[in-house]
């Protein structure tokens, strides 16, 4: 080392020539930067790491205490989602206020920098405003509890499951394991299927030959029989109704019956529900409404038997009154010569 600085120090390095001076100084700035400013920086880079590890325990902590205390669903998932989201956010800042400390540790002049800063913000502020919009609409949304990771939600047309929830975007894939990715400004109306409960409706439709009276008491006790049903009573959080008939339409007659169930638990009752009812009908010998059958009054004969009124022979009979009687053919002899020059219409 001694070696090294003497070579250093010779030549154009020399003592008391110029770019002998300028080495001098340069190692006065080096011993005070080492001195001063080094451990500084390495004081703020421990910190923003501590606190970077502080916010991630805490954000873990956070999602592990709402897991462990068996919270409902819908809470463990907004747990999750506000979070992420404060993860993300803390980090950020406190990243962005260890460069600033950098740079005024290093010298730098921070209002030069700042007001370009401002400008430049305010030209990409214009530029996308889009980008604004998610953001504020995604920490509305989450302020608001609109919906949180797991649920499953109709936004912007497209049904699905919220995947991924950030204050940019929200990621829902559907049934068929599309993923979609939705800025969060073009949310404007959320339906949340998720949420507390679901109802349910089934229109049963029966013919209009089975009474009322038979009807309704057989639907109930099929739907009561399910609610009763080990394999679905903890779904449901209210006995099935059967509010009586609704509609008729041709032979149809319609008995509307309802189902509150746990949020999206609604689909395995209804599907028994509706397996039950087949059979039952079957059993009962009832027939399924069809507001296209149509309905012949039927009469008695003398011997006391019932059939349609009027017979095969009637029915022929008053068909073939219906239907015009068949022209004459047309002699072509007797249609009498053209009289009327068709170009110049004289006769």
């Amino acid at each position: 080392m001694y070696l090294f600085a003497m070579l250093i120090r010779s030549g154009i390095f020399a003592e008391g020539r110029f770019l002998g001076k300028i080495l001098d100084e340069w190692i006065v700035d080096a011993q005070e930067f080492v001195h001063t400013k080094l451990p500084h920086l390495v004081v703020l880079f421990v910190i923003a790491i501590i606190l970077s590890r502080i916010i991630a325990i805490v954000t873990r902590r956070m999602s592990g205490l709402a897991r462990n205390r068996g919270t409902s669903p819908s809470r463990n998932s907004q747990v999750q989602t506000f979070a992420s989201v404060l993860r993300t956010t803390l980090n950020t800042i406190v990243w962005g206020l260890t460069a600033l400390q950098v740079l005024t540790v290093l010298g730098v002049n921070l209002g030069p920098l700042l007001a370009s800063a401002g400008i430049a913000g305010v030209a990409i502020g214009l530029a996308a405003q889009t980008i604004v919009k998610d953001v504020l609409n995604g920490m509305l949304i989450i302020v608001e509890d609109q919906f949180n990771v797991g649920d499953t939600v109709r936004l912007t047309g497209m049904t699905g499951t919220v995947e991924l929830m950030t204050l940019r975007r929200t990621e829902i894939r559907d049934g068929d394991g599309t993923l979609y990715v939705v800025p969060n400004s073009q949310i404007t109306t959320v339906a949340n299927l998720s949420r507390d409960y679901s109802v349910a409706t089934v229109n049963v439709s029966v013919d209009f030959s089975a009474t009322p009276d038979k009807v309704i008491p057989l639907l109930t006790s099929i739907a009561m029989d399910i609610r009763e049903d080990p394999a679905f009573s903890n779904l449901f959080l209210k006995d099935p109704e059967v509010l009586g008939v609704d509609a008729i339409t041709g032979s149809q007659v319609v008995y509307p019956v309802i189902f509150r169930t746990l949020a999206t638990k609604q689909y395995g009752p209804i599907r028994e529900f509706r397996r039950r009812v087949r059979i039952a009908l079957e059993e009962q010998s009832m027939l399924p409404g069809d507001p296209n059958r149509i309905f012949r009054e039927f009469t008695t004969t003398a011997s006391g038997q019932k059939q349609l009124a009027g017979t095969a022979a009637d029915a022929d009979s008053m068909l073939s009154a219906k239907e015009p009687k068949e022209k004459p053919a047309i002699d072509p002899t007797t249609i009498p010569a053209i009289t009327i020059n068709p170009l110049t219409g004289e006769s």
